[in-house]
C-alpha cells in the first residue's frame, strides 16, 4: 500500500472511532458542506448584514458605544451615502485585508522552499531522527511558539503541518488541523512574551482609566498563565489529534492532484549536502538578524530600545513578514543550485508562480470575506451584539467564577462575529473591565479571561481572516473541503479548549498562582464609583 493510499483509507487492521461524537461531526460536516461555496456564502452574508442594518437602523437603542461614550446607532448601509461609500471603497477594502499581504508575500518565499526541494528534504531529515509518536506535540508546540511573529503561523506552520503528516505517512488534513488548532486555538498560549501581550495591555488600560485613572497595567500581567496554558494547549491538542480527529479522517480519501504533493523521493548525497547548505545560509542569516537587533539602539528595535512595545511599533515586529519571505526565499535558492532542481533564474520565478497560482481561489475567498467583514463592522452590529451580551452578563448577579465564567463564554460567542482579537477587546474592555473592577475582580484577571474565550472559538469561524486560506490549505489534499469539513476537524478542539481551559483558569485563581508581572485576582473597588 503507498503513502496516499495508507493515509486515504488508513492502516490495516485500523479501526474508525464510533459513538456519537463522531457521527455529531459527520453531520456538521455534511450540513456544513451543503451550504453554498464560502464565497457565496459571504457574499450572502453582507446582503444580510445590509438587510439587517436598514431595519435596526430605524430603533433608537439607551446601551451606551463603549468607543464615544454615546448611544449605539446602527448605520443603514442600504442608504444612498452608505451605498457610495461601499462603491468606492471596494477596492480598498479588499486591499487593505489585513492577511492578503502577508499571506501573498510569505508564500512566495515559502513556495520556492518548497518548489526546489528544500522544505521536504529538511522534513524527512527531521522525521527520520524524532521519534514518531511524538511529532504531533511537536507540530503543536511549534505552532503555539509561533505567535510571537504574529499572524505568521498562519501561513507557515499551518500548511507545514500537512507536509509533515503526509511524508510521515499520516492523514495529511489531520497535521493542518493539529497546527491550525496551536496557531489559532492556542492563540494566547505561549511563554514567549509577544507583540498581542504589551497591545492588549494598552486596550486593557482604557478600561481600567474609566475607574482609576491613577493605575497602570503590565504588558506582561498574564506571562504566567500563558505559559503554563501551552503545556495545557499541547497535551490537549495532541490527544485530540491522535485519538479522535485523524483516526475519523481516515476515512477521507487524498484527491489532490499528484504534482502538488510533496515528493516522496529518497535523498541521495547531493540533496544532502544542498540541504546542509541551505541551512547553513538560514542560520547565517539568523545570526546576522540577531546581531542587527541586539544592541540597544538598533534601527530594528522601538525609539525607547524595546522589543514588544505596542506603541511605538517595533520595526523587527513590522518586518516579519519580510524575514520570513527571504529566510525560505535565499536557502531554497541554495538547494535549488546545488542540489540540481534550478538551472537557471527561470526555475526560481516559476516556484514563486506556482505559489501564486494556488492562491487564485483564496483570492476569490478574500475578496468577498472583506467586504462582508467590512459591512458588518460599520454596521455597529457587532458593537450591539457585545455590549447587550454584556449587560445580560452584568444583570445575572453571579459569584465571581461564575462571572468569568460568563466573560470567557459571551466573549467566545462574540467571536464568532468579530474575528479580530484587538478590536474585539477595544469593544469589549471598556465594559468588561470597569464592569468586573466594581464587582472586585482584578483588569488583569479579565483580560486572561477574554484572551481564553479568544482563543478557543478561532478555530471554527469563518470571521476569523485566516480561516478560508486554512480550507485552500486542506483542498490541496482533498479537493471536496468546504467549510463544513474544516469546521468539523476543529469542533473536538475548541469545545475542549473551551471548557478545560475555563477549568485550568478557576483552578489556577483558586491556587493563588501568579498571573503575570504585578497582576493580582482582586481589585478594592470605590465606594462610589466616579462618574
Amino acid at each position: 500500500m503507498n503513502q496516499q493510499e495508507e493515509a486515504g483509507n488508513g492502516r490495516p487492521g485500523s479501526t474508525q472511532p464510533q459513538g456519537c461524537l463522531v457521527s455529531a461531526l459527520n453531520l456538521l460536516e455534511r450540513l456544513g458542506n451543503k451550504l453554498p461555496d464560502p464565497a457565496v456564502l459571504f457574499l450572502i452574508g453582507m446582503l444580510l448584514t445590509w438587510v439587517l442594518s436598514w431595519w435596526l437602523s430605524g430603533l433608537e437603542f439607551q446601551e451606551l458605544d463603549p468607543r464615544y461614550a454615546r448611544p449605539i446607532e446602527i448605520v443603514n448601509l442600504l442608504s444612498s451615502e452608505q451605498i457610495v461609500r461601499f462603491l468606492t471603497g471596494m477596492v480598498d477594502e479588499f486591499a487593505s485585508f489585513p492577511p492578503l499581504g502577508v499571506v501573498l508575500v510569505a508564500l512566495l518565499g515559502v513556495g520556492i522552499a518548497e518548489h526546489s526541494g528544500f522544505i521536504n528534504a529538511c522534513l524527512k531529515s527531521m522525521l527520520a531522527i524524532a521519534p514518531k509518536m511524538l511529532l504531533t506535540p511537536m507540530l503543536l508546540l511549534a505552532a503555539v511558539i509561533s505567535n510571537i511573529v504574529v499572524d505568521a503561523g498562519y501561513v507557515l506552520v499551518v500548511p507545514i503541518g500537512g507536509i509533515m503528516f503526509y511524508v510521515a505517512g499520516r492523514h495529511p488534513l489531520a497535521g493542518i488541523a493539529a497546527a491550525f488548532a496551536g496557531v489559532s486555538g492556542g492563540f494566547s498560549a505561549n511563554f514567549i512574551p509577544s507583540a498581542i501581550d504589551p497591545m492588549l495591555a494598552k486596550i486593557t488600560q482604557s478600561g481600567v482609566e474609566l475607574v482609576a485613572a491613577d493605575q497602570s497595567v503590565n504588558p506582561l500581567c498574564n506571562i504566567f498563565f500563558t505559559a503554563w496554558s501551552t503545556l495545557l494547549i499541547v497535551l490537549v491538542g495532541w490527544f485530540l489529534t491522535d485519538v479522535v480527529v485523524e483516526p475519523r479522517l481516515r476515512g477521507t480519501a487524498l484527491d489532490g492532484d499528484d504534482d502538488e504533493m510533496p515528493r516522496m523521493e529518497a535523498m541521495n548525497r547531493r540533496d544532502q549536502i544542498a540541504m546542509f547548505c541551505g541551512l547553513g545560509v538560514m542560520l547565517l542569516g539568523l545570526l546576522g538578524l540577531v546581531a542587527w537587533v541586539w544592541p540597544a539602539d538598533s534601527a530594528m528595535r522601538a525609539p525607547d530600545g524595546s522589543l514588544t512595545s505596542a506603541d511605538p511599533p517595533v520595526p523587527l515586529m513590522e518586518s516579519i513578514v519580510p524575514i520570513i519571505f527571504l529566510a525560505f526565499l535565499v536557502p531554497g535558492v541554495v538547494y535549488g543550485y546545488i542540489s540540481g532542481k534550478f538551472q537557471s533564474h527561470r526555475d526560481v520565478i516559476k516556484g514563486m508562480t506556482r505559489s501564486m497560482e494556488a492562491m487564485g481561489y483564496y483570492l476569490v475567498l478574500v475578496f468577498f470575506a472583506a467586504l462582508f467583514i467590512g459591512a458588518f463592522r460599520d454596521s455597529n452590529i457587532g458593537v450591539l451584539i457585545a455590549v447587550k451580551g454584556a449587560q445580560s452578563l452584568q444583570q445575572a448577579g453571579a459569584s465571581p467564577a461564575m462571572t468569568i465564567v460568563g466573560i470567557i463564554f459571551l466573549t467566545a460567542c462574540v467571536n464568532l462575529m468579530i474575528g479580530s482579537a484587538s478590536a474585539k477587546w477595544a469593544m469589549l474592555a471598556p465594559i468588561f473591565v470597569p464592569m468586573l473592577m466594581l464587582v472586585g475582580l482584578s483588569p488583569e484577571l479579565t483580560q486572561a479571561a477574554y484572551r481564553v474565550g479568544d482563543s478557543s472559538t478561532n478555530i471554527i469561524t469563518p470571521m476569523m481572516p485566516y480561516f478560508p486560506l486554512v480550507v485552500v490549505f486542506c483542498q490541496r489534499y482533498v479537493k471536496k473541503t468546504g467549510i463544513g469539513t474544516l469546521a468539523a476537524m476543529m469542533m473536538p478542539y475548541s469545545i475542549t479548549f473551551l471548557v478545560l481551559w475555563t477549568v485550568f483558569l478557576l483552578t489556577y485563581w483558586t491556587l493563588g498562582l501568579p498571573l503575570g508581572l504585578q497582576a493580582p485576582y482582586t481589585y478594592e473597588a470605590p465606594l462610589v464609583p466616579p462618574g
